[in-house]
């Protein structure tokens, strides 16, 4: 069974070397947690080891004060039994081959947050079309402190906007700019049956796409 040492090397060092396999899977697993774990067993040798050395011995070599002896024989039980629990855990996951259970790679987690902001920004619009407005969702072509995630607004950007946004053709933007109603699309499936838009890219302009009301919209 993979990783056995761990525990041989905790149990036949009475503890003393307990933190040499949390460093061990320290540099496998890449955690702070892992590696905090192998500071405090580190900290822990030290203790022990002062303990031993401080303790005073007659003649013969024997402990004559067994308070201090005492101390120090807990604390090698306590991380020989504490060390070998966590350590049960930690070789599994390393001998598995397991990636890290934290890891998350830094492209995939930034395009789950643009779409999580586009979802929100589109909340936004839906409910209250003036605050959409005012905080300029939709419209990346104009300076704003508001991430709205990448979203474009089809009823009020311009053909080239709209184009880049959905990464589409320029001519493309500017068939859905020559489509747009006067009181602007209603909804973004508006815009794919009334504009001449390829169907591959339907899901992005789905995706990438907003329908805020205009200002001067009359019912």
């Amino acid at each position: 069974m993979k990783g056995r040492w761990y525990y041989v090397v905790t149990v036949c060092s009475l503890g003393l070397l307990a933190w040499l396999p949390f460093v061990h899977a320290g540099t496998h697993l890449r955690r702070r947690s892992v590696t905090m774990l192998a500071c405090g067993y580190g900290l822990a040798t030290v203790v022990i080891g002062t303990l031993l050395a401080v303790t005073p011995t007659d003649e013969n070599g024997k402990s004559t004060n067994s308070a201090v002896g005492v101390v120090g024989v807990l604390l090698m039980m306590a991380t020989v039994a504490l060390g070998c629990v966590q350590q049960s855990a930690l070789r599994r996951e390393v001998y598995s081959g397991a990636p890290p259970k934290d890891t998350v790679d830094p492209a995939l987690a930034a395009a789950l947050e643009a779409r999580e902001r586009r979802e929100n920004a589109r909340r936004i619009a839906a409910r209250d079309p003036l605050l959409a407005r005012d905080l300029k969702i939709g419209r990346p072509d104009l300076t704003r402190t508001f991430d709205d995630g990448g979203l474009v607004d089809l009823n009020s950007a311009a053909p080239r906007v709209i184009a880049e946004s959905c990464d589409l053709p320029v001519s493309t933007g500017e068939d859905i700019a020559a489509v747009r109603p006067p009181g602007g699309f209603l909804t973004v499936d508006d815009v794919l049956s009334l504009a001449e838009i390829p169907v591959a890219a339907w899901d992005i302009i789905r995706d990438r796409a907003v329908t805020i009301p205009r200002p001067d919209w009359r019912a």
